[in-house]
């Protein structure tokens, strides 16, 4: 037996709010409490009061999630609102974790996150996954993710994201139970009897020739082909023709993104300030030495995504959904990000659902796909009948 649901909100008092989606989850599941819940609220929610009014409605047996920047289901798409996705299942078990202290210990925190998984001692689920939600403020999420892909030996598909706070990026907070954490990561590990699919596309393409990352340090880009970064992007603006407002630099970056070069493709960073020094600040680390190109966005990413993590079903029907996008994509594309929404929801087909939220960067680690943490990129977990 499995059932999913999936709720919004957009009432603006955060104890109402919870209580919305606590009895929306309750009353899709006939009066029985959710084996899981996924939550993602916007910062203009305290948090703490949203938790435990979905805790005290629906006493639901894990709770995991984070703050985002754009709540969505099938049927909305709105900002400064909430969602949630609730699970009852007999075909899957579901085990919450939490990272601590990521600034400091990414290392602790990651082998806290896999001591959680049940299926490290355990074989009797054949497919094992896991939802991350970490604090990509604190820096360091592509090698965090990485540590956790090592310590479960690749045997684990990631999804998930960035926390956001609506595109602030002052603070973000991720959620366990009733309690919402900064400076730390949480876990649903999902131990299935079925296949689950994990399908990732970002869209782009490069343009212009490769270079070298000369100076870097963690998000800040120092220089390429020893060159100040600021210098590299005035010149692509003026060989591509693109206004490119110094002191409001957002607008041109969401359109030229740095795409590192890797074996598999590119993995995108978005560029986010411009320093004094000519250096730029990113929305996740670049590794000195790495071969980038600036990139165009080219294509829609959800649908290819979408498309991706269905056939990994072994020909089952889809039911329900996790979509996670960034957050830059959405200021990009505004309103038509609802495009984005309708390729996932056309893929699937009208009997399933999906719920999700736009990011600050993407996590996605499944057998054949393009793994780690990325930014502008479409991340889709799809669940089976």
């Amino acid at each position: 037996m499995k059932k999913t649901s999936t709720v919004h909100t957009s009432l603006p008092d955060s104890r109402a709010a919870g209580e919305q989606l606590g009895r929306g989850l309750i009353e899709s599941f006939g009066g029985e409490a959710p084996s899981a819940v996924v939550v993602f609220a916007s910062s203009k929610h305290h948090h703490k009061k949203l938790l435990q009014a979905i805790q005290d409605t629906c006493q639901p047996k894990a709770m995991i999630g984070s703050s985002s920047a754009g709540e969505f289901t099938q049927t909305s798409f709105e900002e400064g609102t909430a969602c949630a996705i609730g699970f009852r299942s007999d075909d899957m078990r579901f085990s919450p974790g939490i990272g601590r202290n990521l600034r400091h210990d990414r290392t602790a925190a990651a082998q806290a996150i896999v001591n959680s998984f049940q299926g490290m001692s355990s074989q009797a689920y054949p497919h094992r996954s896991a939802l991350i939600m970490t604090d990509a403020l604190a820096g360091h999420a592509d090698d965090f993710v990485e540590q956790i892909t090592l310590l479960t030996g690749g045997s684990y598909k990631l999804f998930g994201g960035g926390a956001g706070d609506d595109a602030h990026f002052r603070k973000t907070d991720v959620f366990i139970g009733t309690e919402a954490v900064p400076d730390a990561a949480v876990s649903l590990e999902i131990l299935s009897r079925n296949p689950i699919g994990v399908g990732v596309c970002h869209g782009w393409e490069p343009t212009g020739s490769p270079m070298r990352v000369t100076e870097a340090r963690g998000m800040r880009l120092i220089s390429m082909n020893n060159i100040p970064s600021r210098d590299i992007f005035l010149r692509h603006a003026s060989t591509t023709g693109q206004a490119f407002d110094i002191a409001n630099p957002l607008p041109f970056f969401l359109h030229n993104v740095i795409g590192i070069a890797t074996d598999s493709g590119f993995r995108l960073r978005v560029p986010l300030a411009i320093d004094t020094d000519g250096s730029i600040q990113c929305a996740a680390d670049i590794p000195e030495g790495a071969t980038v190109h600036i990139m165009k966005p080219q294509k829609l990413s959800a649908l290819a995504a979408t498309q991706s993590a269905l056939a990994q079903l072994e020909g089952q029907k889809p039911e329900v959904a996790m979509f996670f996008d960034c957050v830059a994509t959405r200021l990009r594309m505004g309103r038509e990000f609802g495009f984005e929404l309708k390729a996932v929801q056309d893929a699937l087909g009208e009997n399933a659902r999906f719920a999700g939220c736009n990011t600050y960067g993407q996590i996605a680690s499944a057998d054949g796909q393009f793994n780690g943490f990325h930014n502008c990129t479409a991340v889709v977990c799809v669940f089976p009948q």
